[in-house]
């Protein structure tokens, strides 16, 4: 009787191995899987960031609120980051690009916290998230960048949401209302020299610049306007807007590491949802119907446009936060 095989003949069979390409892309969707997850988690930090704001901008002095937003970012990042990375973290090719990249974020933030005190959360995050539009406007206008007629249809969409909301002439239109235009204004700046400073530049740095910047800026107006606070809740409020920024701006490096921007960004617009969350929750506030309107058209026409931008940039585009 001729012998079984080594192993026997009843053995199991070892099962066969995955094809390499199968497995790549099973790594790659898991990568793409966490990106997605943690551009999710992200937003959801600005938003409690954006709400927080609304609430201590009710006691807290708006210059003293940025300074400690900045401030806490600054140390956190170089705590972080300055032990791991050492002197490469501060190797800059452009420093004058990165003191005005700072300035334009920090404008932002002050007119965030400005809009913030006189508008609903879910609104102001709807208008501040046409950004991309208004990149691409600027990119025709400024730049002198050939434009196709589908980002113009958005631009227009985009444009059209946002006069439903802010209803010009309408009872609840104020001056206010104009803040949330400066800080789209600013940011787009803003988002147009990161696009060119992110071809030189280490994310890292230009994450550690920004924080540092603002710092400084905020320290030098700040003394005028330092007061003494009601109660150590307060501080507590100031410390939670701090952590939720860098922690927010964490994820989002960690994310864009993961997975290509083209993919990541038209999740950036789930921040209006957490918006609209955290305005129920905290100051039981829903958007009407005509608000709901604009609101979905934003959110449908930045998205694309903000996907169309990655795409032809191939730099993330930063979500709206304080």
């Amino acid at each position: 009787m001729t012998p079984a095989p080594h192993g026997g003949a009843d053995a199991p069979t070892p099962p066969a191995a995955a094809p390499p390409n199968l497995a790549t892309r099973d790594r790659e969707s898991e990568r793409i899987l966490a990106g997605i997850g943690l551009v999710v988690f992200a937003v959801a930090c600005f938003a409690v960031l954006d709400t927080a704001t609304k609430v201590a901008v009710t006691a807290v002095p708006v210059l003293m609120g940025i300074w400690f937003r900045y401030a806490f970012q600054a140390v956190a990042t170089t705590a972080v980051l300055l032990p791991r990375h050492g002197a490469s973290l501060l190797r800059t090719a452009h420093p004058r690009y990165q003191v005005l990249r700072g300035a334009l974020l920090l404008s932002s933030s002050l007119f965030a916290f400005l809009s913030l005190r006189h508008m609903p959360m879910a609104e102001f995050t709807a208008i501040v998230l046409v950004t991309p539009l208004a990149i691409t406007f600027m990119a025709a206008t400024v730049l002198k960048e050939q434009v196709s007629p589908l980002r113009w249809s958005l631009v227009a969409g985009g444009f059209v949401g946002t006069m439903v909301i802010l209803r010009p002439g309408g009872e609840a239109f104020s001056w206010a209302m104009f803040f949330p235009l400066g800080l789209v204004a600013s940011n787009a700046w803003f988002q147009v020299l990161t696009s060119k400073l992110a071809q030189t530049e280490n994310p890292l740095t230009l994450h550690f610049y920004t924080g540092w910047v603002g710092t400084l800026i905020a320290s030098v107006a700040l003394p005028p306007f330092w007061q003494a606070l009601p109660s150590w809740h307060w501080w507590a409020l100031l410390c939670l807007m701090g952590a939720m920024g860098t922690v927010g701006h964490f994820m989002l490096i960690l994310a864009y590491q993961r997975a290509p921007a083209s993919t990541l960004t038209p999740y950036l617009y789930a921040q209006i949802g957490f918006a609209m969350l955290g305005g129920w929750l905290v100051f039981g506030h829903m958007p009407d119907l005509a608000s709901l309107v604009g609101i979905g058209l934003i959110a449908l026409c930045g998205a694309a446009g903000a996907w169309l931008t990655v795409r032809e940039r191939r730099v993330p585009i930063e979500p709206a936060e304080s």
